[in-house]
Formats: C-alpha cells, structure tokens, sequence
C-alpha cells in the first residue's frame, strides 16, 4: 500500500467506483431489469456523473468505449474475472496484464481474490505479479477481496470480512473492496484491520433507496472511504438520482432521508 496511489480514482480521500464488471461475472440477467444498461455507452455515460470518481471494466469494455470518454471518466481497468457459467471452487481467470491496462490508459486496476478458495495460493501469486506491474506504472491497485470457498461456513460474517480486509493491505492494495458485514461497528472493525488502506463498501445486489444509502452512510460513518457499485446504480429507473444522493451520502456525509430530498430536487 503507498499513500496517495489511488488519488486518481478519488476526491477529497472519497470514493465512488461505477463498477460494470457484470456481464462476465453475472451474464445477461444483471441487466434485465434495465435493458438499457446492456450497452456499455449508457455505464460510460453514467461514468460521467460527478459523483463518479471512476469506472471498472473489463480490458473489452476498455478497448471500445474508454477512448471517447478518457476526458472524462477515469479508469479502473479489472484485470481478472471468471463467468458465472464456472461451477467450480471459486477462483477468476487472469485476462489482463498491468502492462496492457497502463497502455489503455488505467489509473487503477482491480483484481479479485478468494481468500480461503482452494485456489487462494495462485491467486495471491496472480495479485501480487499484477501489483509489482501497476507499480512500474504509477497506477492505484484495488483488490475485491471476497474471502469464500470449501473452508468457509459463512463468508459474509463480520470476522471474515474483516479477514479479506487485512488481506488487502498484506499483499499491497491501496483500496480494499469488501461486502457490507451488517453493522457500522463491525465495518469500523474491518477498517481497522485494512490499516492506512482505504476500504470500500460492495454494493451488492438491489435494496429500496433508503436502506442502500443508510448502510453506504453506516459504512461512512464508520471509516470507509466510499463505495463500488453496479446493481444499486445501473439496475434502477432513474440511475442518475441515486447518483445525485451518493454525491451527498458520500462526499458530503449528509443524512439518507435528506440526500433522497436533494436527489429529488435535482431531478
């Protein structure tokens, strides 16, 4: 971890990463309930939000859309994913390198790993290659680090979290991406353990406006530095008003209630 590595993917020390990496991860049926947001150029032109400090993609994505967004949006290249097709113990095929994404242009790259998969060994490995490379480049490197696999029985409890979190500042990231463990003191917990890495709140599968802004301003409150969302973003009708209330949530730590006003006042 080196301080200041992932300025470019944020503002004011805060965060807000338009996570797009769905369509190899999940496939179609993420996008189903807007059909919109199967084009990639709807995600970019959501990217340009101000409340966007960065998008993360695949090398694909990148190759055919960042070039006309480039002043705008910054990039945060993900460097491995494996499809929801893989029924196996979890592991994410390496399909960039931290060279390719320093010549598309990346800020930052991102790479998953699966502590406690029995594929964790080489995972670290493939991180940690990813993370020299991104350092010969001057780019910020975030881990999603998603502890599961055969050995553990419940991958979302708040001391396994908090587990993934420490990974992320062991093997170098300086942003740590990690699930919502259910309380703000238990985020605070993981916060701890990622030391002077930033922590990042998931932002996991579509909830009801108020409930999603309450657990990003919960994660706030406790440390967090931001949030890396999708589904709670490109899934809904308006995508740009629950952006106009994650600007307020996140940058200016205001109240949910209150930044759902302002959203509606902007619209």
């Amino acid at each position: 971890m080196l301080p200041h590595a992932a300025d470019d993917i944020s503002r004011d020390g805060k965060s807000l990463i338009l996570a797009y990496d769905h369509g190899i991860e999940h496939g179609p049926v993420d996008f189903e309930p807007n059909p919109d947001t199967a084009d990639p150029e709807r995600i970019f032109e959501l990217a340009t939000h101000e409340a966007v400090t960065s998008v993360a993609v695949q090398k694909g994505l990148a190759e055919a859309y960042y070039p006309a967004y480039e002043d705008e949006v910054n990039l945060l290249l993900k460097l491995n994913g494996t499809s929801n097709l893989w029924r196996g113990e979890p592991d994410s095929a390496v399909n960039c390198t931290a060279e390719y994404a320093a010549e598309l242009g990346a800020d930052a790259i991102g790479f998953t790993v699966y502590g406690g998969s029995n594929h964790e060994v080489e995972m670290a490995e493939e991180f940690r290659e990813a993370q020299e490379g991104a350092r010969e480049h001057d780019m910020g490197v975030v881990m999603w680090s998603y502890p599961r696999g055969q050995g553990l029985r419940n991958d979302g409890s708040p001391d396994v979290i908090s587990y993934g979190a420490r990974l992320g500042l062991e093997l170098g990231a300086d942003v740590v991406k990690v699930k919502y463990p259910g309380s703000a003191e238990a985020m605070g917990h993981a916060v701890e353990m990622a030391g002077p890495a930033d922590v990042v709140m998931s932002g996991g599968t579509m909830r009801d406006d108020e409930a999603f802004l309450r657990n990003v301003s919960n994660a706030i409150d406790a440390g967090a530095t931001g949030i890396a969302v999708g589904r709670n973003v490109f899934q809904r009708d308006e995508p740009e008003r629950i952006l106009d209330a994650l600007e307020a949530v996140i940058f200016q730590e205001v109240d949910p209630a209150e930044a759902l006003a302002i959203a509606e006042s902007e619209d």
